[in-house]
């Protein structure tokens, strides 16, 4: 029986959840399905392709869309029924950091901002290999820079995989800045964040079989296309690395069979010595991006709905005062 890389790691701030037998069925399901294309490395030509897949994601019919644009970063509102005009979330999109668009996501982040009761702005940050490193990561922060000075007075990040990466590091920049802004921001939720591109997480190896979609070489090509000459652990591409002292809130939710599994539970371990509010969510038997199968897999709705309560939690905190 496969060990748990949790084993070794304090519970009092990791939860793990047991696989659901009907879960079990839909994600061996999955793996058949993609066993060919695991470790198959993709140029941008594959940019359609993704984002055929991430538009796949079970849409909601109690949210609306509208285009936006902010610190001249263009990309797209999603509007839950009821929501506060000095609340909004920025949910940064997935893809490796060269593939991934607004309009690809916005029935996933539908699922964030109904359950939050937040407006959520999904920013069209720029992509490797064309935009290397640090393109994204200044992108996201004039976004946010422009909305914490609109008028918003509560903000949360969200992200998955590499826009997980990008909410936590914009997050760390935000905390040592000197610059204040009207707004506070109040928490961070991230899926499977990519926190650690020096790829040294130990779960590359011991998750190598588990994992049905990605192997250490194929993501080394994707990260090195996004870095080019740049440090792997410079502190605004590796999250692991960054000051995380005076850091919001932070929860992560990660798949157990996940390559990236070490790159979630070492950034925990970090925030938590760091003194921050910090909490790890681990799935067994889950895989990455499980969260857009929402709709199918019992552990998506789960997750979502942990994260949703997180954030209204911490965003709505001013409301009744």
């Amino acid at each position: 029986m496969q060990r748990s890389a949790t084993d070794d790691v304090s519970k009092g701030f990791i939860d793990t959840h047991p696989l659901d037998t009907a879960d079990a069925a839909i994600t061996g399901a999955m793996r058949a399905m993609v066993s060919s294309a695991k470790g198959v490395s993709r140029g941008i030509e594959a940019r359609g392709q993704f984002d055929a897949l991430m538009e796949s994601v079970l849409p909601r019919d109690d949210v609306t869309f509208e285009a936006g644009a902010h610190g001249g970063i263009p990309g797209l509102w999603v509007y839950p029924v009821h929501w506060r005009s000095d609340e909004a979330i920025v949910h940064l999109h997935g893809g490796w950091f060269n593939f991934g668009s607004a309009k690809a996501y916005r029935h996933f982040v539908g699922h964030i901002a109904i359950r939050a009761g937040v407006r959520t702005f999904i920013p069209d940050y720029r992509l490797a290999p064309e935009h290397p490193f640090p393109a994204a990561t200044d992108d996201v922060l004039a976004c946010y820079r422009e909305l914490a000075g609109s008028g918003i007075r509560r903000i949360a990040l969200t992200g998955d995989s590499a826009g997980g990466n990008l909410a936590l590091g914009l997050a760390s920049r935000i905390a040592v800045e000197t610059t204040s802004t009207p707004a506070t921001l109040a928490a961070i939720a991230v899926f499977s964040p990519v926190t650690d591109l020096s790829l040294s997480g130990t779960t590359y190896d011991t998750r190598a079989d588990a994992d049905p979609l990605f192997t250490r070489p194929q993501v080394a090509a994707l990260v090195a296309s996004y870095l080019g000459s740049a440090d792997a652990k410079h502190p605004l591409a590796s999250p692991l690395y960054s000051r995380l002292v005076g850091m919001p809130p932070v929860r992560i939710h990660v798949g157990d069979d996940e390559v990236l599994l070490d790159d979630s539970i070492r950034y925990i371990e970090r925030a938590v010595a760091a003194g921050v509010d910090a909490r790890l969510d681990v799935w067994l038997g889950m895989p990455h991006g499980f969260p857009g199968s929402i709709g199918k897999l019992k552990a998506a709705a789960q997750a979502l709905d942990a994260i949703g309560v997180f954030l209204a939690d911490k965003l709505g905190m001013h409301a009744a005062s």
